[in-house]
C-alpha cells in the first residue's frame, strides 16, 4: 500500500474545513491564550473475528503522521469515522464497519467513551466469515487495507513501538483482555 501514495508538496495554509479558535484564559492569574481547531466526535469498533481468532484493524495513510514522522504515515488502527451523519452513534459504528472492513454487524457492545479533543465512542463487535459481504477498503476516496491481528501476537503488538497506533487501540485490547479473560 506504501507504494500507492506520493506526496507532491507539503505547505502551510488556512483551514477549509476546520474551525480554529483562539481561546484566551487565566491560568494562576496569568493570561493565556491557545489557537485550537474544533474536533468531530468519532466512533471506533474493535472487531474479533471467531474463526480466525484475530483481531480485525485497518491500516491507512495519514497525512498528520507524515508530517510529524514520515516513516510513520501508515496507522493501524481501529475500524470507525466521525461522526457526521444525522444517525445514531450505533448506526454510524456499524455502517463503518461495512464500508472499511465489508463484514455486515447487525449489534455492537458499547466499550465506553473517551474525551480526547473530541468524544470518542467505543465498540466491540464479533464477526465470522458469513458476515463478509464485500472486500471492505472504505469509500472511493478512502485507501485502507484491511489488517488481521492474531490474538496471540496482540499483547506484543500494543507495546512495539516500531508500529504506530493510537492510544484507543491499545485500550480496546487491554478491555478485551480482562472483560473477556484472555
Amino acid at each position: 500500500m506504501q507504494d500507492r501514495v506520493q506526496v507532491l508538496s507539503v505547505q502551510k495554509c488556512l483551514p477549509k474545513e476546520k474551525e480554529f479558535y483562539e481561546i484566551k484564559y487565566l491560568q494562576d492569574g496569568k493570561e493565556e491564550s491557545k489557537v485550537v481547531a474544533k474536533s468531530k466526535d468519532v466512533v471506533k469498533i474493535l472487531l474479533y473475528h471467531k474463526e480466525k481468532n484475530a483481531f480485525v484493524l485497518t491500516k491507512q495513510f495519514r497525512p498528520l503522521l507524515y508530517i510529524n514522522h514520515p516513516s510513520k504515515a501508515f496507522r493501524i488502527e481501529l475500524c470507525g469515522g466521525r461522526v457526521d451523519k444525522d444517525l445514531s452513534l450505533e448506526q454510524i459504528a456499524i455502517e463503518e464497519v461495512l464500508e472499511e472492513t465489508g463484514y455486515k454487524v447487525s449489534q455492537l457492545q458499547k466499550i465506553t467513551t473517551l474525551y480526547t479533543s473530541g468524544r470518542m465512542t467505543l465498540y466491540y463487535a464479533e464477526i465470522d466469515e458469513s458476515m463478509r459481504v464485500n472486500s471492505g477498503g472504505g469509500l472511493d476516496y478512502e485507501m485502507i487495507e484491511v489488517v488481521y491481528l492474531p490474538l496471540e501476537e496482540a499483547k506484543a503488538f500494543m507495546f512495539d513501538e516500531t508500529i504506530p497506533k493510537r492510544p484507543a487501540l491499545m485500550f480496546s485490547f487491554c478491555w478485551f483482555f480482562h472483560m473477556k479473560d484472555v
